[in-house]
């Protein structure tokens, strides 16, 4: 019996993965440092921010490629 028995038909369990937990984590934070960067005015910090969220971006696609995305040859599914 699958993993993903009480899934809708048709659905695979998207996001639930290495790959997509990291890429929302670091986005997340990513939006949350330019938001207090953001308020207390500091556009330096707001475009690291920026940049940190392209990262998590650039990583989740890494991580899928590696294996650990949905389906993959390293995820636990």
């Amino acid at each position: 019996m699958s993993n993903n028995a009480n899934l809708p038909a048709g659905d695979s369990g998207h996001g639930d993965s290495v790959a997509a937990w990291t890429a929302v984590i670091v986005i997340m934070v990513a939006f949350a440092t330019g938001t207090l960067a953001f308020w207390f005015d500091q556009p330096t910090f707001v475009w690291a921010s920026v940049a940190l969220a392209v990262v998590g971006l650039v990583l989740g696609f890494i991580l899928k490629r590696a294996g650990y995305g949905v389906n993959g040859s390293k995820s636990k599914h």
